[in-house]
């Protein structure tokens, strides 16, 4: 299915990144991501991802339920690990979940959402364009890295781009 290859790409680019970093530069604090590090925003990629599979098993999803692993965001190659099981465990037929979700950060009231899987892979890979494109800032502040081209950029640009230049 298209979703699962384009989250088939993001993650390998995303190892190729991690295959290239020591742990020190992955758990480095980052001063233009105001000192959060590469290792923290590929923990909260994978929490999300793992989150989904889990809600799974009840048919629910809820974001923030979130275990927040200190591990992933420490040993990089736990992350890459990961990645590669998150990769593996997607490959399944759509169907319906409940999302529950809290918007009000003044209470713990939360709302019920009908969604399904394919809606929620399609929410987690923007989701991790996004961090994909901040880790790519804290990426910069490093030497030597061979960051993929598109690499934290939305399909929808890189195609407006390629339709610039022809």
């Amino acid at each position: 299915m298209h979703l699962q290859l384009a989250v088939q790409n993001a993650f390998g680019q995303m190892t190729d990144v991690m295959d290239q970093l020591t742990n020190a530069q992955y758990t480095q604090s980052c001063e233009n991501l105001s000192g959060a590090t590469i290792g923290q925003h590929t923990r909260h990629i994978i929490e999300m991802y793992q989150c989904l599979l889990t809600g799974l098993q009840n048919d629910m999803v809820n974001y923030e339920s979130r275990q927040r692993d200190i591990r992933i965001e420490c040993d990089k190659d736990f992350a890459a690990a990961l990645l590669a099981e998150i990769e593996a465990s997607i490959n399944q037929p759509n169907r319906t979940l409940k999302l529950y979700a809290g918007f009000d950060t003044d209470t713990h009231e939360q709302v019920q959402l009908d969604t399904n899987f394919y809606r929620e892979i399609a929410y987690n890979l923007e989701h991790t364009i996004h961090h994909m494109a901040l880790i790519k800032v804290g990426l910069l502040e490093l030497s030597g890295i061979r960051i993929p081209d598109g690499y934290g950029v939305a399909s929808s640009t890189i195609k407006y781009q390629r339709s610039c230049v022809q």
